[in-house]
């Protein structure tokens, strides 16, 4: 049979995160954020768990969790007196079950070890470690950045920091922690080795130049990244790429002016959009989702336009891991370096989910929304939700023919084989002219199902009526032939 059963996740026991869900975690969070804006930290902190345990791959959640429990302490970079002891179980308990898989004691785990002190370098890097394995990368930057500002000199926190920065394709922050390695470590021969790497790849990857550079054919890594320099400032010099250090200087004069006005005046909402805006043109995405965050939190986490926002850019941060993880996959040709692609989309992917969900939630009659949040949710393999919206899609007639196939083929994954065929049959009607191929790929699947389930009639109908359109559309010619000759020899 040619469906097909979604396969299951690799982040193990990870909490699936439903529209329902969703929406009763938003709930949760609106209410911690009032909590936290009345200083009662701890039922705060309670709430913020709750949605951390439940959807811990939620990086907003994650942001204000934190930021919580630092204006609880204070802000004072060392947690409660005891902090170390009352921390030592629950950070074995985060080890434990981390290490089988089951993330929603470890997350829970997590919540309780850094509620005393969430500058614990020990537990972060455990909970940066955890983010790592379920392909939450966001996340587990945001940790390993909230470890450094924690402990900007820790030679163990900027070595993972930079490992994980490298393979992310953040070179320059990548390169800014091994530095502060060497000037903790001198002559540490991993952090030299690890900066020229470094310094080439960014080189290469900036002017396009094939990555066979960097194997092995100068054995001088730095004069090999000063040719490849010399190389790229040519190109550049000659199309004027060179050409605005005054409107960059300007940027940083309006950057600065910005920022000062948002600490004199943290209300005036104005002030943070437009560094935001400022930050996006630039390419700054992890600045511009935290400045919109910001802004949220200084708007009382109910202005509609700044949370889209904010949405927005995290969905380009997204999309930009995606690219540079394809890049370095189409560079290096590793297993590897494609798992890590492969991880990178399906994590894009999750945040559109997210997104368009909790937009859908928002706007539930929204036909386009939930056509966008079906999308993602069947790209995810949650079937059943994707059928959910797809049904709820239905009412926009551009895109009917299109919702029929893929409701089809939702039905198709969960074994709802006539429902599957239905659907199928429908998006034959309703697709016009216009939509050729959409109507080609549903004949062909209610072909190729109805033979599958023995209707043998049906089956010929629809691949005849295909193959008049178009005789050569994948394996129809064959699959009418094995058709006629079942029905000759009866």
């Amino acid at each position: 049979m040619s469906a097909q059963q979604p396969g299951k996740s690799s982040r193990g026991s990870l909490p699936n995160v439903t529209a329902a869900v969703r929406q009763r975690l938003q709930a949760v969070f609106e209410h911690a954020q009032r909590s936290a804006e009345k200083a009662d930290y701890d039922y705060a902190h309670d709430l913020f768990t709750q949605c951390l345990v439940d959807d811990p791959a939620n990086l907003i959640y994650l942001q204000h969790f934190l930021g919580n429990l630092a204006q609880k302490h204070g802000n004072n970079r060392k947690g409660s007196r005891f902090a170390s002891l009352m921390n030592r179980g629950s950070r074995s308990a985060l080890g434990k079950a981390a290490g089988k898989g089951q993330w929603r004691e470890a997350f829970t785990a997590a919540c309780n070890a850094l509620k005393s002190n969430p500058w614990d370098t020990a537990t972060l890097l455990e909970v940066a470690e955890a983010y790592e394995q379920i392909g939450s990368n966001e996340c587990q930057l945001y940790m390993l950045r909230w470890a450094l500002d924690a402990t900007p000199k820790d030679v163990t926190v900027n070595r993972r920091a930079a490992q994980t920065l490298a393979r992310l394709g953040q070179f320059d922050q990548a390169i800014a922690c091994w530095r502060r390695v060497e000037q903790t470590k001198p002559g540490d021969q991993e952090a030299a080795k690890a900066i020229s790497q470094l310094s080439v790849e960014k080189t290469i990857q900036k002017g396009g130049y094939n990555q066979e550079l960097l194997q092995g054919a100068v054995a001088d890594s730095t004069a090999l990244e000063a040719s490849v320099r010399d190389r790229v400032a040519k190109t550049k010099s000659e199309s004027g790429e060179f050409a605005a250090p005054a409107k960059s200087a300007a940027t940083s004069g309006r950057e600065k002016e910005l920022l000062e006005a948002i600490e004199a005046s943290p209300a005036v909402v104005a002030n943070y959009l437009e560094l935001a805006e400022q930050f996006t043109a630039q390419n700054r995405l992890r600045e511009t989702t935290e400045i919109l965050t910001k802004a949220l939190a200084a708007a009382g986490g109910g202005d509609l336009m700044i949370r889209e926002r904010l949405e927005d850019a995290h969905l380009r941060r997204a999309q930009n891991q995606v690219v540079v993880a394809q890049r370095r996959a189409e560079q290096e040709k590793t297993e590897e370096s494609a798992e890590l692609a492969r991880r990178m989309a399906a994590q894009a992917n999750q945040a559109e989910l997210e997104v368009y969900a909790a937009r859908a939630a928002r706007n539930p009659g929204n036909s386009l929304l939930q056509y966008e949040l079906a999308l993602r949710c069947k790209k995810a393999g949650k079937f059943k939700e994707a059928i959910q919206a797809f049904q709820a899609a239905r009412d926009d007639a551009r895109r009917k023919a299109q919702v029929e196939l893929h409701l089809g083929e939702s039905f198709q994954h969960i074994r709802q084989f006539k429902l599957a065929l239905s659907s199928y049959e429908a998006a034959i009607e309703v697709s016009d002219d216009m939509q050729a191929d959409t109507r080609k790929l549903a004949l062909y699947r209610a072909g190729v199902l109805a033979a599958e389930l023995g209707d043998r009639e049906r089956a010929e109908k629809h691949l005849t009526r295909l193959a008049a359109i178009d005789f050569g559309y994948r394996d129809v010619a064959d699959r009418l032939d094995k058709l006629a000759a079942l029905r000759d020899s009866e």
